[in-house]
């Protein structure tokens, strides 16, 4: 039998409930892409290590943090597409970084912006147990010894050394670019020396902790405060320069501890012919967190993210469409449905599919005349006949114009056609009505 439509919501769930579910889901299923295509998933940057995320003595969130409220504009990069930028690049790579790789790194940028190289020294440990209950916060280290550079392929000709300050105690001071201050340690100490440098910040003795490279370009900005002298006969104006801060505490979170690692960056930065405003990208590649291309990371860089982002446009206004629609879903009623009134309705239906109506008539006086007897406190010992003859006597005293119930039962069981039937059961009904009243 076909059941008609019902207009009762087919969703157990709220409105709001579902938009949360649809909300949250997009949210996970977005951080399910953005995991796959870095490759890196939730790790934490400030992982303790020397680079511009850690947090830690020997990072350089400070140094980060300080270029970005002076103007610049500064960027970590996690891919190798983005180490070229039209502006400085910074790169701080571990003790055991491929060196050949810095070499590509440097060699690709040098027609387009200055490069700034900070050695690592600092050997780490993580905050003990006892530490972290008095406060110590992720990304904290312990320095437990120094090492310098190992950078097979990038620069041979060049001694690193590590030493101690040797300033009777006191904090080592260095002298450059017209300024001068104090190193944040009076204890371990990083120099270099080469053919190749020109000094540009010195310790007290004259050690040598930071310097441009000598390669065959002009700098005159930096060559005007160096402690040295250009000595390559090759004259490249077209290069940018390349510096190397052998001790990284005149830059890293250590130094900013004080004021002397902003104003020698101040200083610095400028004569590295990098204007206010201007890309400073901090290298994460070589610290481990760079990621391949792939089809996901295409998708979200132009001339791809414009597709993206209309295709990403076209969902949410499918959902929102989909979210105030013209009202409820509609489901069909259950073919057999549950209670008697349904029982009634499917009986009904049967009969009615088969047009077998005669089936009705005996069922239907039965049930009236032992509604009658029951109401009208007849005796059960009566008969059929002895219980009609006794609701006619009843109906008499009601109505003296009232067809008697044996007469219309009569003419209900001489009926043969759906119209007779139904005439005969309304006038039984209508008896039934009136002796009951």
């Amino acid at each position: 039998m076909n059941a008609p439509m019902s207009g009762s919501p087919a969703n157990p769930f709220g409105r709001r409930t579902v938009l949360v579910m649809v909300l949250l889901g997009a949210a996970l299923f977005m951080a399910l892409l953005w995991m796959i295509a870095t490759g890196n998933g939730f790790q934490s940057s400030n992982d303790g290590q020397a680079h511009a995320a850690g947090r830690g003595l020997n990072g350089y969130a400070a140094m980060y943090d300080y270029l970005g409220r002076r103007g610049y504009a500064v960027s970590q990069a996690r891919s190798a597409d983005d180490l070229d930028p039209e502006g400085l690049l910074v790169l701080t790579p571990p003790a055991d970084a491929d060196g050949k790789e810095i070499d590509r790194i440097v060699s690709r940028h040098r027609y387009n912006g200055a490069t700034l190289i900070i050695a690592p020294k600092w050997r780490i440990a993580p905050p003990s147990d006892k530490q972290k209950e008095q406060g110590a916060q992720t990304g904290w280290v312990n320095l437990v010894g120094a090492d310098g550079p190992r950078w097979n392929g990038y620069l041979e000709d060049v001694a690193v050394t590590v030493g101690y300050v040797d300033a009777n105690g006191q904090p080592g001071k260095w002298d450059g670019i017209e300024l001068s201050g104090e190193l944040p340690t009076d204890s371990l100490l990083l120099w270099g020396k080469g053919p190749r440098l020109i000094p540009l910040v010195t310790e007290m003795d004259g050690r040598i902790l930071a310097v441009l490279v000598d390669d065959g370009g002009t700098y005159p900005d930096l060559e005007a405060v160096a402690q040295g002298r250009r000595h390559s006969e090759v004259d490249d104006d077209e290069l940018y320069p390349v510096v190397i801060v052998f001790e990284p505490d005149l830059l890293d979170n250590y130094a900013f501890a004080d004021r002397d690692p902003a104003r020698l960056l101040d200083a610095l930065i400028p004569r590295m012919e990098v204007e206010q405003g201007s890309p400073i990208v901090f290298d994460m590649t070589l610290n481990g967190f760079g990621g391949a291309r792939n089809l996901l990371t295409l998708a979200f860089t132009p001339p791809f993210l414009a597709a993206t982002l209309c295709l990403v446009l076209a969902a949410l206004l499918l959902g929102w469409q989909a979210f105030l629609r013209f009202g409820p879903a509609t489901v069909p009623d259950r073919a057999i449905a549950f209670g008697k009134r349904a029982l009634v309705a499917n009986s009904a239906g049967l009969l009615l599919r088969s047009r077998r109506f005669y089936l009705l008539r005996a069922p239907y006086i039965e049930r009236a005349r032992e509604r009658l007897a029951k109401a009208l406190a007849l005796s059960r010992s009566l008969d059929a006949a002895g219980i009609e003859a006794a609701i006619d006597r009843a109906l008499a005293a009601r109505s003296v114009d009232a067809e008697p119930f044996s007469l219309v039962a009569q003419r209900l069981r001489q009926a043969r056609k759906p119209h007779e039937i139904l005439k005969a059961a309304r006038d039984l009904h209508a008896l039934e009505r009136t002796l009951i009243q």
